[in-house]
């Protein structure tokens, strides 16, 4: 008897993942509060409930045998119970109870002894002030924060006004930064881990979310085996099984500094589906199920580039400029099927596939202005 997977969330990543596994004899079941969420019309079932309730994330989890997350801001309480009742879920709850909390995600890379930036805990605003010595550094909201929200800057006190009124992370800023990376890992049941090479992110300074990002970032053999290493470390340190993002910083002296954790499929790992043997939501699927895990290599080049809502256009989604980037060799859309569009929303993503990082910038200059998501 095939095991029927439940995932909580219905969002792009959930969509990623069941047009990977329909290719497989299983059936993924969703929970998402939004009635229009993108995985709504091609899920085998769907349920409309919040994800943070206990009531209504225990009475969807024990109909399947696996449950699954696309987003961490879940109901860990109910997983637990899920869990010692005997369904599976993945990542387990208590690996969801360090990484949700940015302040607890910290606090475990500092007691493994795993590189990261300094940083200080911050309960209430006006501990700020004792900190003043510390800047400039970046301020995180502990839970709730995605996509670049719940992240401010801080340069001097004139910024305090900023401060969340939650508890929150004070985080040295890293100014000898060469660049930012990501890359995802993987690990099943069994043990067997698997790593994809690293990816170079290039972040949107207004959105603070990723713009594009270059695969496979290109560094000595000796720095791809320490990032392997140390992607091995924490999946393994956690005892994690499924797929696991890390964001990184790259300091000018080659140090690598861990950023943060996402215990799921990730916007860093979207160029897998074209430009890797197996994708990440292949990976993930393989992982939970405990089944061989795939081939991470690259096979080419490839350039990720992000959609989002056109400044100055909120309402129905329309696309300008499809018939002429699908014109293009090597270009692949993906839409993440949301209705309603605004500034800076997610709604979808381009990989570019190419020889060299040099050929797809090029073209990624003419899908730039070539291809927008506006307001019908």
């Amino acid at each position: 008897m095939k095991p029927t997977i439940g995932i909580l969330g219905g969002g792009q990543l959930g969509r990623m993942f069941i047009q990977n596994a329909l290719n497989y004899p299983y059936e993924i079941h969703i929970l998402d509060p939004d009635i229009n969420a993108p995985c709504a019309h091609i899920a085998h079932s769907f349920t409309v409930g919040a994800l943070t309730d206990y009531e209504t994330v225990y009475q969807f989890g024990k109909q399947f045998d696996i449950l699954t997350i696309e987003i961490e801001h879940v109901n860990v309480d109910a997983l637990e119970q899920l869990e010692r009742e005997g369904r599976q879920v993945f990542p387990q709850p208590h690996i969801l109870r360090i990484i949700q909390d940015k302040r607890t995600q910290k606090q475990f890379l500092n007691a493994h002894n795993i590189p990261t930036a300094d940083f200080v805990l911050i309960d209430l605003p006006a501990h700020l002030e004792q900190h003043t010595a510390f800047l400039p550094a970046f301020l995180k909201v502990g839970k709730g924060g995605y996509d670049g929200k719940g992240v401010q800057r801080i340069d001097s006190p004139a910024d305090f006004y900023k401060a969340f009124p939650a508890p929150s992370l004070l985080e040295k800023a890293v100014e000898n930064m060469r660049t930012e990376v990501a890359l995802i890992v993987a690990r099943n049941a069994k043990g067997e881990v698997k790593v994809y090479p690293p990816v170079e992110m290039v972040f949107n300074p207004a959105l603070n979310l990723i713009d594009y990002q270059l695969s496979p970032y290109l560094l000595d053999a000796k720095d791809c085996k320490k990032l392997e290493e140390l992607a091995c470390q924490i999946i393994e340190t956690l005892g994690m099984v499924g797929v696991l993002a890390i964001e990184l910083f790259v300091t000018e002296e080659g140090d690598f500094l861990v950023n943060e954790l996402a215990p799921r499929t990730h916007n860093s790992g979207h160029q897998t589906i074209e430009g890797n043997y197996c994708s990440q939501f292949d990976q993930h699927l393989r992982a939970i199920l405990n089944l061989p895990l795939g081939d991470t290599q690259a096979r080419s080049f490839a350039l990720m580039y992000n959609l989002v809502g056109e400044a100055g256009h909120e309402g129905d989604a329309k696309c300008e400029g499809m018939a002429e980037i699908l014109a293009m060799q090597g270009v692949f859309l993906h839409l993440y099927g949301k209705k309603t569009t605004k500034a800076g929303r997610k709604m979808g993503h381009i990989t570019l596939i190419g020889e060299s990082p040099t050929i797809l910038k090029e073209k990624l200059k003419i899908v730039r202005n070539t291809f927008r998501v506006i307001a019908d």
